[in-house]
């Protein structure tokens, strides 16, 4: 099978799993293998190819109880039960809502209060919720410091995260989650944390027009959550040992700091580079392909049809002749659609904004999502520890 095809015949798609067609119709009608037209004939049913590779994954491990829970952690089947984000059919829902619906008027603040299951009540109103100034000297101290690590010096600073989350109730916890996002807001630009909201100190410190400002707004909905990502299940190891959520978001920031993860955004920013040095979008694919580098930004597993978090930035930047082209090039030759760190960085770029914002609008943005992992696995009082499959010597 071509992994560069998104879809392929009812008779490849039943060779490959193994079935006769009747059974594959089957899975269709459970949901389980979507299917869509041809151009040269609608009518014409063909089978998504991600939908037979994760049937064909299921199945191999299906009877295998050990191989299953070893594959569970490397984009495989649910580990553990959450309220809080849904990535199913290529949208990504928090508790219920379209986050690609929710980024066209919604705030972080709104996000915030909807993750954490708020209801009616604002934390961000609170008195509580009054972001304490840095001491300058810590700030002048972590300035050269790489993002991740700036803020996980400067966060052990803020009172409330200091505070034992654990046998608290998450409504006595709400005030200080909300000087956490302020406070992380603050440490990720390396200036004091403000009062108004996010998007709006960040346009500020970034010196951005209301349509700027509108931008950063729209991405920072659209990246406050990501359901089990390596940095939220890192929060909540944390979060399952009755860990302070400053300690929790410590956590993920750790994860964050990888090159898989957060540093996928530097990869990106480096490729843009080659871009503009070549000038041509064709060429660069061609010979980053030729020698093995690979495309960094693209094609995301969860999403096959494209990254909704891209779409919901890319479509309202300015146009930019050597971006469209690339996506263009990527989208003919590979098959491969953008991410959302190819959307961040070329928000980046596109605002005149400092190196590192991408990463930084990430952060900031994912601070939310963290801290509402934290809550929930604190509610669920489990502590979070899996067993490993021994593969060293024999004892004796």
């Amino acid at each position: 099978m071509h992994q560069t095809e998104k879809f392929i015949t009812a008779e490849a798609a039943s060779a490959e799993l193994g079935i006769s067609k009747a059974t594959l119709y089957a899975y269709v009608s459970r949901g389980l293998v979507h299917t869509g037209g041809t151009e040269a004939d609608p009518r014409r049913r063909l089978y998504s190819v991600h939908d037979v590779e994760e049937l064909k994954k299921r199945k191999s491990t299906g009877r295998k109880p050990k191989e299953a829970a070893a594959a569970a952690l490397d984009w495989g089947l649910p580990v553990l039960s959450s309220a809080i984000t849904l990535i199913e059919n290529g949208r990504l829902y928090y508790r219920g809502q379209d986050a690609l619906h929710l980024s066209d008027q919604a705030t972080l603040e709104d996000i915030a209060r909807l993750l954490w299951d708020c209801g009616n009540t604002d934390p961000f109103e609170d008195p509580k919720a009054a972001a304490e100034p840095f001491q300058a000297q810590l700030l002048a101290a972590t300035a050269d410091l790489p993002l991740t690590e700036r803020c996980q010096a400067l966060l052990p600073f803020v009172t409330a995260g200091r505070a034992t989350a654990w046998k608290r109730d998450n409504r006595r916890l709400w005030p200080g989650a909300s000087v956490l996002v302020r406070s992380m807001a603050g440490a990720a630009l390396g200036r004091q944390p403000g009062m108004a909201a996010t998007h709006l100190f960040l346009a500020d410190a970034w010196g951005l027009d209301s349509h700027g400002a509108d931008l950063i707004r729209r991405a920072l909905v659209l990246q406050a959550d990501h359901e089990l990502n390596a940095s939220a299940f890192a929060v909540r190891v944390a979060a399952s040992t009755g860990a302070s959520l400053g300690a929790c978001l410590n956590a993920g920031l750790s994860a964050l700091s990888g090159p898989r993860h957060g540093g996928m955004t530097s990869l990106v920013e480096l490729l843009f580079d080659e871009l503009e040095t070549v000038g041509d979008a064709a060429d660069l694919v061609e010979s980053r392909l030729r020698r093995g580098d690979g495309i960094p930004g693209f094609d995301h597993p969860l999403y096959p049809q494209g990254d909704p978090r891209a779409n919901g930035i890319l479509p309202h930047l300015p146009p930019d002749r050597l971006r469209g082209d690339l996506l263009a090039v990527m989208e003919e030759t590979t098959g491969q659609l953008p991410t959302c760190d190819v959307a961040l960085v070329s928000l980046r770029r596109s605002l005149g904004l400092p190196k590192g914002a991408a990463l930084a609008l990430f952060a900031i943005a994912r601070t939310v999502g963290w801290i509402a992992h934290a809550l929930e696995q604190k509610d669920d009082a489990r502590l979070i520890r899996p067993r490993a499959r021994y593969v060293g010597p024999k004892a004796g």
